[in-house]
């Protein structure tokens, strides 16, 4: 590979992840050229943006071939659904994200929950449904409470935990019958309800190996104390007290790697970011789910404590040579508080003028990554449900947590909510061994 200060890398995506990512990037000591398709307005001061439309894996590679690209990183899943991934690798461009096959772990449930099965990867356990009277009919050797989720791609709101069968045959309804969630709640999973503290931990893979990223707790509820209904993630704090050193290689030896060896049998190496999910319940962590890229809002602190040449890594883990590279963590801590949009999570409103944020990007330790915004004439304006991630990086959770809250309440915008109760599970985190 050309010398790193020439580097040219990609990023995939429109979302905080894809800010997150593009900026961690371009602090690399090396100082790569960044470019995003399609971006946003807080990634346009990171590198040149273009419009492109990712489902199209032939126009994004064009673009990467256009602008001599080194690099490809893919934020989002659909993409790589769609196989662009696939594409990529037989122009022979270096891309970070698992095929078609791989990115099957996160775009379909039966088939993620069928393959740990296969592979003995520890997980709740599960029916796949394909008419809504199979799933009713479960219901009755599941009891309550119990999960129901839609199989495909729901934009992290196809997961409903029922405390009673009442909430469970209306989530069953609303996937399969009325059909809210699209083809994706064609077909539903009905799994046992596990019990336990939630650690997501982050991996990067070559194929043949894995290193861990990184460890983080994200907020999915849209109310304080994990009240009101189920958001693509109302925020996040990293490290997690529970990711101990001896949880990590657990996790890597019993998940981990029968991923990576499961898709090298079927011949598709599984290469990029592996997030996974875990419960940890008294009979030991479980899989929740996997994701086949960095989560949202995860990535918006997991990734400002990471330390060293990023760029290089994530090179080495698209051309298969991550054998004796690791990557150094900061002793800091993260924390991530998302600013959503009125209406969020069943509806969002838009257009609504933005200010304050070069108020809180100015407290240090802050950086503000932007999701759901746009320009409008000459004003940032708002643009989606989760508008963007406040995160403050400390030398403890207290102080993390104070800038964080104190940048928060420079930015201003029309029907601004956001939770005010993030990172304090990690000011009482115990692990259940502990307890």
């Amino acid at each position: 590979m050309k010398e790193w200060a020439a580097v040219k890398v990609l990023v995939l995506g429109a979302g905080g992840r894809e800010h997150a990512l593009a900026w961690r990037l371009s602090r690399d000591p090396d100082h790569p050229e960044i470019i995003t398709a399609p971006g946003n307005p807080g990634m346009a001061s990171v590198g040149r943006a273009f419009d492109v439309d990712l489902l199209d894996p032939e126009a994004v590679a064009t673009l990467a071939e256009r602008e001599r690209v080194d690099l490809t990183v893919v934020g989002p899943e659909a993409p790589l659904e769609r196989g662009l991934a696939d594409r990529f690798r037989a122009l022979g461009l270096p891309v970070v994200g698992p095929s078609s096959l791989g990115a099957a772990l996160e775009c379909s449930k039966a088939h993620a929950k069928a393959f740990m099965r296969e592979h003995r990867i520890p997980t709740a356990r599960f029916m796949v449904c394909d008419t809504a009277d199979e799933a009713l009919a479960a219901l009755d050797d599941f009891g309550s409470p119990v999960v129901v989720k839609a199989d495909g791609l729901a934009a992290g709101k196809g997961v409903t935990v029922a405390s009673n069968r009442q909430e469970a045959e209306g989530a069953i309804r609303a996937a399969m019958v009325e059909r809210q969630f699209g083809d994706a709640g064609a077909r539903v999973v009905i799994e046992e309800c596990l019990t336990g503290p939630e650690v997501s931990l982050f991996y990067l893979s070559d194929g043949r190996l894995a290193i861990p990223l990184g460890s983080a707790q994200d907020h999915k509820r849209i109310f304080d104390e994990d009240r009101g209904p189920n958001t693509g993630g109302m925020g996040a704090f990293a490290p997690s007290p529970l990711a101990t050193a001896e949880l990590v290689d657990d996790i890597t030896r019993r998940v981990v790697q029968p991923v990576l060896d499961g898709h090298r049998a079927i011949g598709s190496e599984y290469t990029g970011f592996l997030y996974v999910s875990l419960m940890l319940t008294g009979d030991g962590p479980k899989v929740i789910e996997f994701n086949v890229r960095f989560g949202d809002p995860e990535a918006q602190v997991v990734l400002p404590l990471l330390e060293g040449n990023f760029t290089e890594l994530l090179h080495a883990a698209a051309t298969g040579a991550l054998a004796n590279r690791t990557i150094a963590e900061s002793e800091d801590k993260a924390v991530g508080v998302v600013l959503a949009s009125r209406g969020y999570p069943a509806t969002s409103e838009s257009g609504r003028p933005i200010s304050g944020i070069g108020r809180a990007s100015a407290i240090p330790g802050v950086t503000v990554f932007h999701a759901g915004t746009k320009i409008a004439g000459d004003e940032l304006v708002t643009a989606g449900g989760r508008v963007m991630t406040v995160t403050a990086r400390a030398a403890s959770f207290e102080k993390a947590i104070d800038t964080a809250y104190q940048a928060v309440s420079a930015i201003q915008f029309d029907g601004m909510q956001f939770r005010r109760d993030i990172g304090q599970k990690a000011l009482a985190a115990r692990h259940p061994t502990e307890r």
